[in-house]
């Protein structure tokens, strides 16, 4: 079974994001969690897509200043 690799990217860095913020970064499940959104962003890399695809621009942020 293959797991849809964009879908699983973002919950995986929403679930580490959420450790971070309850546990601390030095949490052994926040450390679990980042590298399982790390390898689940790494994957969809492999699959051709690009970090946009996972992280869309909001049209509402101005980045360019």
């Amino acid at each position: 079974m293959t797991i849809p690799v964009i879908p699983a990217a973002r919950t995986a860095q929403h679930l580490a994001a959420r450790a971070a913020t309850v546990c601390g970064l030095a949490h052994p499940l926040t450390r679990l969690l980042l590298a399982a959104a790390a390898t689940a962003a790494a994957q969809a890399w492999e699959a051709g897509h690009r970090v946009t695809d996972i992280h869309p621009a909001h049209p509402e942020r101005n980045h360019g200043g």
